[in-house]
């Protein structure tokens, strides 16, 4: 037999607790293929396909064949599967199993019906139905923090980033003990629609074994609320932190072409908006080889600044700068009959996939040369297109700026990164924000080490109103929206130097580079 890359000891023991494991022993419970899983057998040849790989076993015997497909057709328990088996085709069964296990759900039958389906995220997944009948009136039991439902093929399917199961919640019964458990219930108050006493127990003793549930301790509270760790994690970013890294979750992820001959891809450049435009400064080459520093100098005396000199900004050093950060290099385009999707750029920062999804917008303020108001940047003409003339709305982008910048006025320049994000699905499946939120922080630090290089005053925000953006810059906001915001300005009279010791800077490791690097950006 071949198969993919997989762990089989876990399958096995996950797919043989129902026999093996007295702690799994869930009663009636039986098995199926998942219903994102593809089943296609071929004379001793047998192909199970699912969103993420495609297991080939050959040399199957008819009898394991008909077994697999009688998993196919719906929930079943192993021992109507296997009785008619001889013992060369049980222990191929066992074999096979194994190593098809994550493939699985396990259908729990509770009064007579199928109540709860549940399939592993991870191959490691295992869990103790937990005994919920015998628990006092002072111990109460509620939903965790981080359980979430969505739904999914028609059924409502229950997650969390601290579980390595799901749980599809087949029947009435399971969706309403789940909806009961939003808030802190005694089980002797919960109800499931026609269940037993005992079975809906049983039922939440699968959520609650799972994790999906917490029990609260006599004048001890729900362990969540006390542990630390979890404390500091939001719903959302742990969420996010499990999504877009393998081990717990089985959704494809990377670079997988999800649409491909589906839908058809964004452009590598966005079409032009429509306005004014106004041609940038080009840098010469020899001109910025010949001033600038070295690159060490830019990274050891890079700073941010939240103050601007009394002069602005010129227009040709924001054109300089946006040349050396954000413009297009080089295109690529597929030839004709090619596989579409290959149309590609290069920019001045690293990017996943050279596809380049980031746009700039600047908000302008306060530069010599250019009029105040809100432009788009064109990375391949190099040059400015006015879309917003709207006072009012520069003045709400500036002052969302301001506050999240802890500024006391306006910032002269504000640089709105927004993201094409369909241009980063059509190929990355899992991982697509993710990555785009990466490229957002290569875009910053590069931002930082030329307005550096320039003796200019640069400054990265961590917050931003999306919303305000997509309404100012005149966007789709599941299409387009922003991601990042960066401020840039003239550099302060007052040059800035090394971190002061008398304000409570301490430097660690080799201070005198500091004094070099602001010796070098200052001019000396």
């Amino acid at each position: 037999m071949r198969q993919g890359n997989t762990r089989s000891s876990p399958d096995v023991d996950f797919a043989r607790r129902d026999q093996d494991d007295d702690r799994f022993a869930f009663g009636a419970d039986r098995f199926v293929l998942r219903d994102d899983v593809r089943l296609r057998i071929d004379g001793t040849s047998v192909a199970l396909t699912s969103p993420v790989s495609t297991f080939t076993l050959r040399g199957v015997s008819d009898g394991v064949g008909e077994a697999l497909r009688r998993l196919a057709a719906g929930p079943v328990a192993f021992a109507e599967v296997t009785g008619a088996l001889t013992v060369g085709e049980r222990a191929q069964f066992d074999a096979v199993i194994g190593r098809i296990a994550h493939l699985l759900a396990r259908s729990v039958v509770l009064g007579g019906r199928e109540v709860l389906r549940v399939e592993k995220t991870a191959r490691d997944a295992s869990y103790e139905v937990a005994e919920v009948s015998g628990l006092t009136g002072d111990r109460l039991l509620r939903l965790s923090r981080f359980a979430f439902c969505r739904s999914r093929a028609d059924t409502l399917v229950l997650e969390s980033p601290l579980c390595k199961v799901r749980m599809l919640l087949v029947a009435s019964g399971a969706r309403e003990l789940v909806a009961g458990l939003g808030s802190a219930s005694a089980s002797a108050e919960l109800r499931a629609d026609g269940l037993s006493p005992a079975d809906a127990a049983r039922l939440l003793g699968h959520l609650v074994g799972a994790g999906f549930v917490e029990v609260s301790e006599p004048g001890a509270g729900f362990g969540e609320d006390a542990d630390p760790t979890l404390r500091q994690w939001d719903f959302h970013d742990l969420l996010f932190h499990s999504r877009i890294r393998t081990g717990r979750d089985d959704a494809p992820v990377g670079g997988v072409f999800p649409h491909r001959g589906e839908l058809d891809p964004q452009p590598a450049t966005k079409p032009l908006p429509d306005g004014p435009v106004v041609p940038l400064h080009r840098p010469s080459l020899d001109e910025l080889a010949a001033r600038d520093p070295v690159l060490t100098a830019a990274i050891e005396g890079r700073r941010s600044l939240r103050e601007y000199g009394e002069s602005p900004l010129s227009v040709e050093q924001l054109g300089e700068f946006l040349y050396r950060t954000g413009r297009v290099r080089v295109h690529f385009e597929p030839a004709p009959g090619e596989q579409p999707g290959g149309e590609i750029v290069g920019r001045p920062y690293p990017n996943g996939g050279s596809a380049y999804e980031l746009e700039l917008y600047l908000t302008i303020r306060r530069c010599a040369g250019l009029d105040p108001g809100i432009y788009y940047y064109d990375p391949v003409g190099h040059r400015l297109i006015l879309v917003n003339t709207d006072a009012g709305d520069r003045q709400a982008m500036l002052t969302v700026a301001a506050l999240s910048a802890g500024l006391t006025t306006d910032p002269d320049v504000l640089i709105t990164m927004t993201s094409r994000f369909q241009r980063m699905s059509w190929k990355y499946s899992g991982i697509a924000y993710a990555t785009t939120l990466r490229h957002t922080g290569v875009l910053y630090q590069t931002m930082y080490l030329v307005a550096a290089a320039m003796r200019l005053a640069p400054c990265g925000l961590g917050i931003g109103n999306a919303d305000l953006a997509a309404r100012v810059l005149g966007l789709d906001y599941l299409r387009e929206s922003s991601v990042g915001d960066f401020l840039l300005g003239s550099r302060p009279d007052a040059e800035p130097g090394s971190w002061d010791t008398a304000q409570g800077w301490n430097y660690v490791n080799d201070a005198e580079w500091a004094a070099w690097a602001a010796s070098r950006l200052n001019g000396n």
